[in-house]
């Protein structure tokens, strides 16, 4: 697991005080079982010394955390000889527009290329395997699979499962595994994982933001990656187009005091008219969630098929994770989101009767006390009512995941 003297071991900081005698400090992402991460780096070693095929997969509408987790191990997987190969169901096959500025993606396949068998596969921020769509077949055929995730949700469903609900991102479990391999994390390497760590925390605002983060952060800033670049890609270039449609969801807004909820809506009609790929609307939902006189904020955004994405928000009094799961969706705590294919307005009852019979956790509306809502952080989207993919603060769709139902084992 990542050693956090080795993160502090950097000319630019002091190393923090040694802890009191008897209490360890915590790794970044540290595994809750040890054993899992063991299994991790074995099934790893063995694909990369005999040079077998790994095929490292993303979630569907894959966001900064998911992609770059994948892109950021295949880098590490190839220069230890595996021959690697990264992969995510989108149509068309492409990066999301805010993630194009990321490094290897000459390790991207398009899935009707990917190997039918390959030697092992990894999953990469992903909750369940609906959540890896038209490559789920090549899970349940390869030889062995390894899941990596942080997400409380996740349904265990690979032969190995890394899973630490702990862990800032995935990218910083997919740091503590890089590490284990014994693999010196170049530039490119740091650039996939930042993008995934600072789009899951919210820009470091979220509570899972620790001084242990920080010093993981400065590590990836020590290779020499562009941090500025990789922040104006990720929230701060959009098009006029998108502008003005974003205008458009702001001014009919709609706040809703008895249910303490703001939200707002886009159309697949509104979205097409404009010009606008469903990917840049994920930061849609930042427009609204500041709202001082909601709790809750929801953005519902119509895909090209009907159905609706919803980005769900909390300030902390209520746990919109749960509220999420109990509607086939999931997430974290502060951010989570669900999709649905019915129609919007029966999609908004649903949610406002859940979140009035959600429990109250207290007030959630001051910063000082730490319960600004997280980043980005989005659920899994099977049918009916399931998780969407879009995260929280403006950023490519970082992190949530549906739960619901378990998925079966994967045959073999």
């Amino acid at each position: 697991m990542t050693d956090v003297s080795r993160l502090a071991d950097l000319s630019l900081l002091p190393v923090p005080p040694a802890d009191p005698p008897g209490r360890a400090v915590p790794a970044v992402g540290a595994s809750p079982d040890g054993r899992e991460l063991d299994r991790a780096l074995a099934a790893l070693r063995t694909v990369a010394r005999d040079g077998g095929t790994v095929v490292l997969v993303a979630h569907v509408k894959p966001d900064a955390d998911s992609l770059g987790s994948a892109i950021a191990l295949g880098l590490a997987l190839r220069s230890l000889g595996a021959r690697a190969l990264v992969s995510f169901d989108a149509e068309p096959f492409a990066p999301p527009r805010t993630l194009r500025f990321l490094p290897g993606q000459d390790l991207l396949v398009e899935p009707p290329l990917v190997v039918a068998v390959p030697d092992l596969v990894v999953t990469l921020d992903a909750g369940s395997l609906t959540r890896l769509g038209a490559l789920r077949g090549v899970l349940v055929r390869a030889r062995r699979s390894l899941v990596v995730d942080h997400h409380p949700s996740n349904t265990r469903f690979g032969d190995v499962n890394h899973v630490d609900p702990s862990a800032p991102s995935t990218g910083a479990l997919v740091v503590e595994i890089i590490d284990g391999l014994g693999v010196e994390i170049d530039t490119d390497m740091a650039a996939a994982v930042y993008a995934g760590l600072v789009t899951d925390t919210g820009s470091f605002r979220s509570p899972s933001t620790t001084p242990t983060v920080h010093l993981l952060a400065a590590r990836l800033l020590a290779t020499g990656i562009d941090h500025a670049a990789i922040g104006r890609a990720l929230w701060d270039t959009h098009r006029f187009a998108y502008v003005r449609l974003l205008g458009q969801m702001q001014a009919r807004a709609r706040l809703e005091p008895d249910h303490d909820l703001v939200w707002s809506w886009c159309t697949a009609a509104e979205r097409a008219a404009a010009g606008i790929e469903f990917d840049e609307m994920e930061g849609a939902i930042d427009g609204i969630r500041g709202t001082t006189e909601a709790e809750i904020a929801a953005m519902c955004k119509q895909d090209s098929d009907g159905t609706w994405f919803l980005s769900v928000r909390s300030k902390g009094a209520i746990d919109v994770g749960a509220v999420c799961l109990g509607l086939g969706g999931g997430g974290h705590r502060l951010a989570a989101g669900l999709t649905s294919r019915d129609s919007l307005e029966e999609t908004m009852d649903r949610l406002r009767a859940a979140l009035d019979a959600a429990p109250r956790l207290g007030s959630g509306r001051d910063p000082v006390g730490g319960t600004e809502p997280v980043g980005r952080t989005e659920p899994d989207s099977p049918a009916g009512l399931g998780p969407s993919t879009d995260p929280g603060p403006s950023t490519p769709p970082a992190d949530l995941e549906p739960p619901g139902r378990l998925d079966p084992p994967p045959r073999r």
